[in-house]
């Protein structure tokens, strides 16, 4: 059981107090699932690094690459849109207002050089209205990128989770920070709202901060459509939930990689069979997967999730529309 709760007392909670009495805490004062509580634990790491890949010789053949727009027209025009901009980084527009959700600009202090290119120059990404940060992960916070795009966006306004705003006003002093807990709502215009809901995770940037900065996805609502962010989320009830409190989502935006060994990955990635679970658990009308194909976090071959995927759809297993987008590629809602 949880040894305390906490929320963002400035901000509106979706869920009565009886139902929800607010974001988990552990008896140390940490973060921790509401579901499935994990710490990530370096000996856990240790063991990964030292056990041999079963999918090395496999990963070694695979080829795949994702295909790349170059293009950024779809900053321009008033259309509703989804671009991927490789791992988890995706630029939407819903109703006149454009969000920028996890983005990373460049390589990874620890991961290495991208496998996919940016489909733009960072230097045109200006004019944002919203960057959203699902964790604090470098393959999601990426301080290089955070720092460009606020000296773009000096307007700009930032939405995450509670403890990240602590993180963000250091290094980009003069910031506009909301942090949420589960299930809250952030203070936006009335014709938006932007909600921060549970996932399956942990985070961390240092061994010595674990969990002292929450985790968590992101629902969309402006312009008539809903949108889904599930950031990074191993399988469990809340998509189940996210169906329940969003009745009748245009777009989910799942996780489908980074999930090989599943020993360790699991319980914190999904795997492609797992995300279609999850699509259908929220009840979204479209599934975009992400997480796969832009740096090299893991076992599975980099083109596995994706032939996964339409293996599922061609089989009649994937109930929905499934999108595979090229990087830089516009999905357009009246498209679909």
């Amino acid at each position: 059981m949880p040894a305390a709760y906490v929320s963002n007392p400035d901000l509106p909670t979706l869920l009565p107090a009886d139902q929800w009495p607010g974001t988990p805490l552990d008896a140390s004062g940490k973060f921790v699932n509401h579901e499935f509580p994990y710490v990530n634990r370096f000996s856990t790491v240790v063991k990964y690094w030292l056990q041999p890949n079963p999918q090395r010789a496999e990963k070694a053949a695979d080829s795949f690459q994702l295909p790349v727009l170059k293009t950024d027209a779809f900053l321009r025009g008033p259309a509703d849109v989804i671009v991927w901009l490789g791992h988890a980084s995706f630029f939407i527009r819903l109703g006149g207002r454009t969000f920028l959700i996890d983005p990373v600009l460049g390589n990874l202090p620890v991961f290495g050089q991208r496998l996919s290119e940016l489909p733009l120059d960072p230097a045109a990404l200006t004019g944002i209205d919203y960057i959203l940060l699902s964790h604090a992960h470098y393959d999601h916070c990426d301080k290089l990128s955070l720092v460009q795009l606020y000296a773009q966006n000096p307007q700009a306004q930032f939405l995450t989770g509670l403890g990240m705003d602590k993180l963000l006003t250091t290094w980009l002093p003069g910031a506009r920070v909301q942090a949420a807990g589960w299930y809250q709502q952030y203070r936006t215009e009335a014709a938006l709202r932007v909600t921060f809901l549970p996932t399956r995770h942990w985070s961390n940037r240092t061994p010595w901060d674990k969990n002292e900065t929450l985790w968590g996805a992101f629902v969309l609502q402006a312009g008539g459509r809903q949108v889904y962010f599930g950031g990074d989320s191993g399988y469990g009830s809340h998509f189940r939930d996210v169906g329940r409190l969003f009745p009748g989502l245009d777009v989910a935006i799942i996780g489908a990689g980074a999930y090989a060994p599943r020993w360790i990955m699991g319980p914190n990635h999904q795997d492609p069979a797992h995300a279609v679970q999850a699509f259908h658990d929220t009840g979204a009308k479209m599934l975009v997967p992400m997480h796969y194909g832009t740096f090299n976090l893991s076992g599975e071959p980099r083109g596995e999730p994706p032939r996964l995927l339409q293996a599922a759809r061609d089989t009649g297993q994937l109930q929905g529309k499934l999108r595979l987008p090229a990087v830089g590629e516009s999905l357009l809602f009246s498209a679909d």
